[in-house]
């Protein structure tokens, strides 16, 4: 059995180079306008290696050759034509995926929809999103509990912790078209924060210890 996982390991789908991962920065605690940049002055950019330090993957897809439904939920998984997509489904145990667009259009009640999406919230499961087309906002709190804005677009699979305190925007395009994927049944459940009881938050505290505990680990050794 050990033998085989490690088999897998290392013929799992490589994750992206860090010149394909998207930008990413800081943005301010309070925004007014959720679907913009939200840039500083000057701008504070965050690089891979930060992304990975806070337990985020990224992998670039190839979303201009295969066609997807504007809606499925769920979506068959059968119908999948990309051979890249079906390797990261069969690494990972992504078994469930549906297919949304969020836009006014397609998404009844779109605007109230958004601002629940922007509510700073915890999953109890790992997050996945696979963009087909379209383009927005992924916002996660790094280690010092600073929001850093990751910018999504077409071609985009990118995954977020269980635990991981964030929240999710369209950009001013207020367009975008994802694959959801889910590892069993699908539970969408947000709690919002505080919810730092919560077993989810504990889990990932313990993986991706926040910054002033590591400075209190520090203290303690000298």
């Amino acid at each position: 059995m050990g033998n085989c996982q490690t088999t897998r390991d290392k013929n799992a789908l490589p994750q992206a180079k860090p010149s394909e991962w998207p930008e990413a920065w800081l943005i301010p605690d309070d925004v007014e306008d959720q679907y913009a940049t939200n840039k500083q002055e000057p701008n504070v950019p965050v690089s891979v290696d930060e992304l990975k330090k806070i337990g985020v993957n990224y992998w670039k897809m190839d979303a201009e050759s295969y066609e997807y439904p504007v809606k499925s939920v769920p979506w068959d998984t059968s119908n999948s034509a990309d051979p890249k997509l079906q390797q990261l489904r069969d690494d990972r145990g992504y078994s469930y995926a549906d297919i949304i667009t969020v836009h006014k259009d397609h998404l009844p009640d779109f605007e109230n929809k958004l601002k629940a999406f922007f509510e700073e919230h915890i999953h109890d499961a790992e997050e996945i999103r696979y963009i087909l087309g379209g383009s927005g906002y992924f916002d996660v709190r790094n280690e010092s509990d600073k929001w850093v804005r990751i910018h999504i677009k077409k071609g985009d699979l990118m995954t977020l912790p269980e635990g991981i305190y964030h929240r999710f925007t369209c950009d001013d395009k207020h367009l975008i078209h994802a694959m959801r994927l889910f590892k069993g049944e699908p539970v969408w459940t947000p709690f919002n924060r505080p919810c730092d009881d919560h077993e989810s938050r504990k889990k990932y505290v313990e993986l991706y210890p926040p910054e002033h505990t590591e400075e209190k680990k520090e203290e303690s050794a000298i």
